[in-house]
């Protein structure tokens, strides 16, 4: 299936109009595999991410090292990448980094793939033609353009200086190779987007992590098995920019946040009495204090409060990783 699959990419490389299509090493779609993961019902991120997980991964050395993106793979316990000869094999978790959002995993079997060559994704401009490659979805090659790069915040505490967004949207985007006209991997797949072009402008897009995430760390998550610099404050919130007000949408039970007192519904105003305005700016401001570990001062107001008084509230933030180790389960 894979095969017949491969074979119908290969001739649309080779005869499309689309610039990149002609350009790119076939090689790169070939390192392109598909991976699944079965995760415990109990897990933390069952709930929202489900228990049978399907994607896409990219082999980036000769040993089986496939580079996909870290919510396929947060806590599962059983991981398969199949290659294009729809030969499954199992694999393991070597690292998943909460910050790039990125994760590799280790097929337990030679994979019979060139591995796929990175890009200077600083070097990927808006306008670009780019593929998009995955092994799903109807159409699992596309042809698009980036049309914005610019910084990301998600709601999970998570934020990307330089996101590379792309139109038109892929359906299987989970995982998939962003390959430039040169054949090289400049991104991986993460997110479906509504505003690829600006924000709050629609237009459906993509949302990719960018390779230069991962080269200063590669080393570090093979040899220790996450990156060895100091890790971001995380405090165990979910947040959401509305209309430049940052409501609480979630407090992580057990974590930071919700042993300071914070609770779902509450405006997050600002950090250390400096106004904030948007996701970008929390998470800038509550991580230029100081790594995992250091006090963040928030200006809160209480969503329960009959006062209608912002309070400080002072949250000791942790190392997320050890966090969720000491906790039994991720999230």
């Amino acid at each position: 299936m894979l095969r017949a699959l491969l074979s119908i990419v290969f001739f649309l490389v080779i005869t499309a109009d689309a610039g990149p299509a002609r350009a790119a090493d076939l090689d790169a779609l070939q390192a392109v595999v598909g991976l699944s993961a079965s995760v415990p019902k109990e897990a933390r991120s069952a709930e929202t991410l489900g228990t049978e997980r399907s994607g896409s991964g990219v082999v980036i050395d000769d040993q089986g090292l496939v580079l996909t993106i870290g919510y396929l793979v947060n806590e599962a316990e059983e991981i398969t990448v199949t290659p294009f000869d729809g030969k499954p094999s199992s694999a393991r978790l070597i690292a998943y980094d909460y910050e790039s959002g990125l994760a590799v995993v280790r097929a337990n079997a030679k994979l019979p793939v060139k591995p796929i060559r990175m890009g200077d994704s600083m070097k990927l401009a808006e306008r670009s033609e780019v593929l998009v490659m995955s092994m799903g979805g109807e159409r699992p090659l596309v042809t698009a353009r980036v049309v914005s790069v610019r910084p990301f915040a998600g709601y999970w505490e998570y934020m990307l200086d330089r996101a590379i967004f792309t139109s038109p949207p892929h359906t299987a985007h989970s995982g998939a190779a962003l390959i430039g006209d040169d054949g090289r991997l400049y991104g991986v797949g993460s997110l479906f987007v509504s505003d690829a072009r600006a924000p709050r402008v629609h237009s459906p897009g993509n949302m990719f992590v960018p390779i230069n995430e991962l080269k200063p760390i590669l080393a570090d998550l093979l040899d220790k098995g996450k990156r060895t610099t100091p890790p971001r404050p995380w405090i165990g919130i979910n947040s959401q920019d509305v209309s430049g007000r940052i409501v609480v949408t979630r407090v992580t039970p057990g974590g930071p946040a919700a042993a300071a007192g914070l609770g779902d519904g509450d405006l997050i105003l600002g950090v250390a009495g400096k106004p904030v305005s948007g996701l970008v700016e929390l998470y800038r401001a509550m991580w230029s204090g100081g790594p995992a570990g250091t006090s963040i001062k928030l200006n809160v107001l209480p969503s329960k409060a009959s006062d209608f008084r912002v309070r400080e509230t002072t949250v000791k933030s942790v190392d997320r990783a050890e966090w969720q180790k000491k906790a039994g389960r991720t999230y």
